[in-house]
């Protein structure tokens, strides 16, 4: 035995297991994993295992069909509180693999740019307010 003066670990300062993350592992294996969600992966597995199983169960509960699936998928990586191509760009391609038609991913991008409308609704009101401020109207009141 050697005289070694460390500590015994401890389970305070040993890394704990990993732990079982079959979901994210099956979104790896599939293509599906995003690698913007490493960091958190890293930070805590576990808690994105939950995450992801939570988020994926719609999806594998088989109370949607697989090509409306693809379509919210169309819809929420297209939003303009999303934007995230690279999804788009999968979600797209798969539902063409599942029989969707280009006017059925077109109507889904049309409804989803919807989302952009509350641009005008909360900037347009403001704007003709502050334009009848400053012309000396009342809130409401046609600019000159």
């Amino acid at each position: 035995m050697l005289n070694d003066s460390r500590p015994e670990p401890t389970a305070a300062s040993t890394p704990a297991a990993r732990p079982a993350t079959p979901t994210c592992d099956g979104l790896r294996a599939a293509g599906a994993w995003n690698p913007a969600w490493d960091p958190f992966y890293r930070l805590d597995p576990e808690w994105t295992e939950r995450f992801m199983a939570m988020g994926t169960r719609p999806m594998l509960s088989g109370v949607l069909d697989a090509k409306t699936i693809e379509f919210i998928a169309i819809a929420v990586d297209a939003s303009c509180t999303h934007l995230y191509a690279p999804g788009v760009r999968r979600h797209v391609a798969k539902a063409l693999e599942l029989g969707a038609t280009a006017e059925e991913i077109a109507a889904v991008l049309q409804l989803t740019s919807v989302l952009g409308i509350h641009t005008m609704s909360v900037g347009a009101p403001i704007l003709l307010e502050e334009l009848a401020r400053r012309a000396g109207g009342a809130p409401g009141a046609e600019p000159r």
